[in-house]
């Protein structure tokens, strides 16, 4: 059988970062890289569904709605997965990133999608811990990225 891209990656010495993880026709796969791989820290599964409730509705309502395919957590639980409908590099979406995270940070009331009728999960939920995490990655990466952190 044949091995997936992401596979290819090497785990060991990929850091904290926003990469092109694939490209495909005309969609562009991001990894937002949150926890360093193998570094046994990962997202906490409360915070990181709170993270993608909020992340997923704001892509949503962006000026890029028309291009999101898809936004959801990496298995692992060492960050997420974008995928945009388009001709994209890095560069083109970091402010958009910004906002996002930024989004995160200064949510507050209800999590959208955080009732029995809107997810499979919902009492699953971890607000403060979703505004640590989007701080703690617009500190550590999208605040003055470098090249490094953009492509594997």
């Amino acid at each position: 059988m044949k091995r997936i891209k992401s596979f290819e990656v090497d785990h060991n010495t990929l850091q904290i970062g926003m990469y092109i993880s694939r490209v495909d026709d005309d969609i562009v796969t991001y990894d937002l890289r949150m926890v360093k791989p193998n570094g046994g820290v990962y997202l906490d599964s409360a915070g990181m569904h709170t993270v993608e409730h909020l992340m997923a509705t704001f892509l949503r309502n962006s000026e890029f709605e028309k291009n999101i395919i898809y936004f959801g957590p990496m298995g692992c639980r060492t960050g997420f997965y974008l995928l945009l409908a388009g001709d994209y590099e890095s560069e083109d979406i970091i402010s958009l990133l910004r906002e996002m995270f930024e989004f995160v940070c200064h949510f507050e009331g209800e999590i959208p999608g955080a009732a029995p009728e809107a997810c499979g999960n919902y009492l699953d939920q971890n607000l403060p811990m979703a505004k640590y995490l989007a701080e703690k990655y617009l500190e550590h990466v999208l605040t003055g990225i470098t090249p490094d952190r953009l492509k594997y």
